[in-house]
C-alpha cells in the first residue's frame, strides 16, 4: 500500500517556510494548484509541497513571480516530480448593478461610460426591467 501524505494549510506553510496567507496567494495566482478535497477536508499533498519549495527556491534566486510562473508552465523536470495543473488566468471585471436583478459586467481595460451615461442606462434598465406583481419579467419592447 502506498501512503499518501496529506497536509493542512498550516502544516504546508510551515514546511515551506511561508505563511498560510502566502499559500492562499500562490494558489490564487496559479503558482500552486488548489487544495484537494472540499470543505473541511481540503488538504495538500506531496506535489503541493514540492511545488511550494520550488517557488520559494526560485524566489530566493531573485526571480519575479512572473518569471516563476513562466518557468513552472514550461518546467522540464525529467518526470521526477508530478506536474500539477495551474489555475486559469484571471482577469479583472467591474460589476455594476443597473436595476434590481440587472447587472452590467465590464472587462478590465474597457472604459466605463461617464456617470451621466450610466445614469441614463440605469434609468432605461429600471423602466424596461421593472418587476410588477404577477409580472413574469417579460417585456413587449
Amino acid at each position: 500500500m502506498v501512503e499518501t501524505r496529506e497536509y493542512g494549510i498550516a502544516e504546508l506553510a510551515d514546511l515551506g517556510g511561508v505563511s498560510r496567507r502566502t499559500v492562499r496567494y500562490y494558489v490564487q495566482e496559479g503558482l500552486l494548484p488548489a487544495p484537494l478535497g472540499v470543505g473541511r477536508g481540503r488538504h495538500y499533498g506531496p506535489a503541493h509541497l514540492a511545488q511550494l519549495l520550488r517557488v520559494k527556491a526560485l524566489q530566493e534566486e531573485g526571480r519575479s513571480l512572473t518569471e516563476i510562473r513562466a518557468i513552472l508552465a514550461g518546467r522540464q523536470d525529467g518526470g521526477r516530480g508530478p506536474r500539477l495543473p495551474t489555475a486559469p488566468p484571471r482577469s479583472p471585471w467591474t460589476r455594476l448593478e443597473l436595476a434590481p436583478g440587472v447587472e452590467l459586467h465590464v472587462a478590465g481595460g474597457v472604459r466605463i461610460p461617464p456617470p451621466r451615461k450610466l445614469a441614463e442606462l440605469t434609468d432605461w434598465c429600471r423602466r424596461v426591467f421593472r418587476r410588477e406583481e404577477g409580472d413574469d419579467g417579460a417585456t413587449d419592447e
